[in-house]
C-alpha cells in the first residue's frame, strides 16, 4: 500500500466514525423529541458525540490540508475538545 492510499484509507477510516457518531446523534435526537427531553446520561452521550464529531471533522480537515500542501497527513492530530470547539462562533 502506497503512501496516498494509505492516508486515503485512515481518511475513510475517519469518515466511517463520523458516520457512526451522526447516526447517534440523530438517534439520541430522535429520542429527546419523542419524549420529554433525555436523560442526564443521554444528555451527557449527546453532548460527547457533539464533541468528537468536532475533532473528527478537524482532524480531517487537519488530514487534508496536509496532504494537499504536500505534507504527511498523518502528522495530523486530534485536538482537544477546547481548541476545536473555539472555532465555533
Amino acid at each position: 500500500m502506497n503512501a496516498a492510499s494509505n492516508a486515503a484509507g485512515k481518511n475513510d477510516e475517519i469518515l466511517d466514525n463520523i458516520g457512526a457518531l451522526v447516526a447517534e446523534e440523530r438517534a439520541l435526537r430522535a429520542r429527546s423529541s419523542e419524549k420529554l427531553g433525555l436523560g442526564a446520561d443521554e444528555q451527557a452521550r449527546l453532548r460527547s458525540v457533539e464533541i468528537q464529531l468536532d475533532q473528527c471533522w478537524d482532524l480531517l480537515r487537519q488530514r487534508r490540508a496536509k496532504s494537499e500542501f504536500g505534507e504527511d497527513p498523518d502528522e495530523a492530530a486530534v485536538r482537544p475538545p477546547g481548541e476545536v470547539e473555539g472555532y465555533q462562533g
